[in-house]
């Protein structure tokens, strides 16, 4: 678990080849799969750039992102 940055991953949301995307457009490795389930690789969340991309990318409620140290959540 990140010190900065915690990455949320709500299963449910998840579409269909959502999670191949995501890893893929996650310039900083955030997104792994492990089968068919997104995950979320701990030891990268503090290495998180807040691009929003993937907020963009996910469906509404899908990603959510904690900064930690700002007490602040953004959703996707």
């Amino acid at each position: 678990m990140g010190l900065f940055i915690r990455v949320e991953i709500n299963q449910e949301k998840i579409a269909p080849g959502m999670g191949d995307e995501l890893v893929n457009l996650c310039p900083v490795d955030i997104f792994a799969l492990e089968g068919d389930q997104l995950t979320v690789v701990e030891d990268n969340e503090d290495e998180c750039t807040l691009c929003e991309l993937c907020l963009k990318c996910a469906s509404a409620g899908a990603i959510t992102i904690h900064k930690l140290y700002k007490n602040e959540t953004l959703v996707s």
